[in-house]
């Protein structure tokens, strides 16, 4: 029966034990055959790592993922009068507003796969964008004043979003005028999506872009929603 074999590795060189004796690059005493990668490939169930060296590992990694970008997600859920809304933020900026219907779960799982797995329930810090949603649900506030991560849009997409922030309360652009203003008159469709695809509604009020005809078109959070996002802001 083979023994066990416990290995410890220290941070520069070889220092390992085996059975309790010291092996060294060179074998035992500094003969033989040296302890290298193909022996613990050939028994890897064999090896047991000192916890110190793994605690250091992982420190090491995380410190790599952090230089590498990788961000906390926080979230937290508010109620409103047009339904629950998730709120979701990055270290940059409010990232994604979700609608009951979209399904919270899914939104939280697609942020992991797209943003960072590491996602986090914290009111704490999204206090400040609940404190400005509450408001504006309430009348009290005509603008929002966050940091926004627009991660989640690209190219054209990103151009419209950063157009509709200039909206006013109150008005409304259609979906051609707001083609015209971001220099790109044919691409009707092409706003609809990005409205469509608005990872920050209501924040970001695409519910702002109707139809030439005065219609409401489409709208993430439901025709419900948008009518009722459009006589909150003209009563106000």
């Amino acid at each position: 029966m083979m023994a066990h074999t416990n290995i410890s590795t220290q941070q520069n060189g070889i220092g390992a034990r085996r059975n309790g004796e010291a092996v060294t690059a060179g074998g035992p005493s500094g003969k033989g055959p040296a302890l290298g990668p193909v022996d613990l490939a050939l028994a890897p169930e064999l090896v047991t790592v000192d916890p110190g060296i793994l605690g250091r590992l992982h420190a090491r990694l995380a410190e790599r993922a952090s230089d590498e970008g990788l961000l906390d997600v926080a979230y937290r859920v508010v109620e409103t009068p047009v339904g629950r809304l998730l709120l979701a933020a990055t270290e940059r900026g409010l990232v994604r507003v979700a609608y009951e219907r979209e399904g919270h779960d899914a939104v939280l799982s697609l942020l992991a796969e797209r943003l960072s797995p590491r996602i986090l329930e914290a009111p704490g810090r999204l206090a400040e964008a609940a404190r400005q949603v509450d408001e504006y649900f309430a009348g009290r506030r005509r603008s929002f004043d966050l940091p926004l991560d627009l991660s989640l849009s690209h190219g054209f997409r990103r151009t419209v979003l950063q157009h509709l922030s200039g909206i006013p309360l109150g008005a409304t652009e259609s979906y051609a005028e707001v083609a015209k203003a971001v220099g790109n008159p044919r691409a009707v469709r092409a706003v609809g999506t990005a409205c469509a695809t608005n990872p920050i509604p209501v924040v970001v009020p695409c519910h702002r872009v109707v139809r030439s005809d005065g219609s409401l078109g489409g709208y993430v959070g439901g025709l419900e929603a948008k009518t009722s996002l459009l006589r909150l802001e003209a009563a106000a």
